[in-house]
């Protein structure tokens, strides 16, 4: 006969008798603040409960929660578990309402944050780091791959050794090179690869490293530049994708507002996630972008077409919430800023959606680039509308220019002129 728990038909009355009962009060005040949906909230509650009792069992007291605990109770609890049914076992539900719990207990010092990572390694890291930062000024992105790499990089060569730079020979770095390449072996992965080893290897050199030898082995892939065509959309590609931002699409004035400004202006998709509301003149019809990939501030002028847009998101669309960002989350927790992932995500999603196979976000910003070049923009305007720091990076539009390609197009071999 299945065993049955009278504790789970009432929930809240056991964890008000839980080691988690001076903490409840709290855990709902912070999902509420999110405005996450009630029955969300007490899904969340049954999942504490299952933990609660896990708790209790392994007689585990709240100070000592971390993530290892609530991993140990996922991985190693919840697929054997036989606790009295009713009892909630959905480890992605699990899983969210014990991240919640960790950060309502860090907040209220119940339990420690992490430690960060300690050991020669981190702290090389930790040096290299400070140095992209404040004398490359790279950005955020780029240092945190940058240090992904490096780190492999290190466990490969000194995981339980001191660093040592002397030791580090050509090929070690050829040897971490091919067993990288192994795993995402692609053009883009190998050059971003050779870019950071490049980089950390000058910053070792910065510091009285000899790494002549080892910048020597480290080559770029072969990547002829110009040799391919932008990818850019077709004009009728252009009005379906507009056009399938309709209502039966979730937030279909958001994701509308979004592509008119990477379709009209020519924004990155990180340019996007974090403009806020603060960016836009509306009297003078100008944009400022603050947080660009160049670090650096830029003002752009407003199309009608976009500002209508944004301003029909903003107004009748735009869930109420304490974030500045124009573009926010549609769920709970409404008050945090929209990530990058749900700008690329919301394009490729309409891409999808009109049938386009590639899902690259960065076509629209070709399409802008193509559009001016053939009504007869110069590709100093193009390369000024796309903050390109060098005209070079804009030279690959002349292939596209067809007015001025056919006027100085010899003729073909045998063909008869006119």
């Amino acid at each position: 006969m299945k065993r049955t728990n009278p504790l789970y038909s009432s929930p809240e009355a056991f964890l008000l008798a839980s080691v988690l009962a001076p903490h409840m009060g709290a855990y709902s005040a912070h999902l509420q603040s999110g405005r996450y949906a009630s029955s969300t909230i007490h899904g969340y509650i049954l999942g504490l409960v299952h933990f609660a009792t896990w708790m209790a069992q392994d007689k585990l007291s709240v100070d000592l929660l971390d993530e290892i605990a609530i991993n140990r109770f996922l991985v190693e609890h919840l697929p054997h578990c036989d606790c009295p049914s009713p009892v909630k076992r959905d480890i992605f539900d699990l899983s969210a309402a014990l991240g919640h719990l960790l950060i309502v207990l860090r907040e209220r010092g119940v339990v420690i944050e992490p430690s960060a990572p300690t050991g020669d390694i981190a702290d090389e890291l930790s040096r290299y780091n400070a140095y992209m930062r404040n004398v490359r000024g790279l950005s955020v992105a780029t240092c945190r791959g940058r240090l992904r790499t490096i780190h492999r990089l290190l466990l490969h060569k000194f995981k339980d050794l001191p660093i040592e730079m002397q030791a580090l020979q050509p090929n070690d770095i050829r040897q971490f090179i091919a067993n990288q390449l192994k795993r995402v072996d692609t053009i883009s992965n190998a050059k971003a690869l050779a870019s950071a080893l490049r980089d950390y290897l000058g910053y070792r050199a910065t510091c009285g490293d000899h790494v002549d030898g080892m910048l020597g082995v480290i080559s770029l892939p072969a990547n002829w530049s110009l040799a391919s065509l932008p990818r850019a959309l077709a004009s009728a590609d252009i009005d379906r994708l507009l056009d399938s931002f309709n209502t039966t699409v979730p937030s279909p004035k958001r994701g509308y507002a979004m592509v008119r400004c990477a379709l009209d202006i020519g924004l990155r998709c990180s340019e996007i996630a974090s403009l806020q509301l603060s960016d836009i003149d509306w009297r003078a019809g100008t944009i400022t972008l603050n947080r660009t990939k160049a670090l650096r501030q830029d003002i752009l002028p407003l199309p009608t077409i976009t500002g209508e847009a944004l301003a029909d998101y903003i107004r009748y669309e735009r869930p109420k919430t304490t974030n500045q960002g124009i573009f926010v989350r549609v769920y709970a927790p409404r008050d945090q800023p929209i990530g990058v992932d749900t700008v690329h995500r919301v394009i490729r999603d309409a891409y999808h959606r009109i049938g386009l196979t590639h899902g690259r976000s960065h076509a629209l910003r070709h399409t802008l680039a193509c559009l001016l070049v053939n009504h007869g923009s110069s590709l100093k305007e193009v390369a000024d509308l796309l903050r390109h720091r060098s005209l070079n990076t804009s030279l690959i539009y002349a292939k596209l220019d067809i007015t001025s390609l056919a006027a100085v197009a010899l003729p073909w071999p045998g063909s008869i002129i006119l």
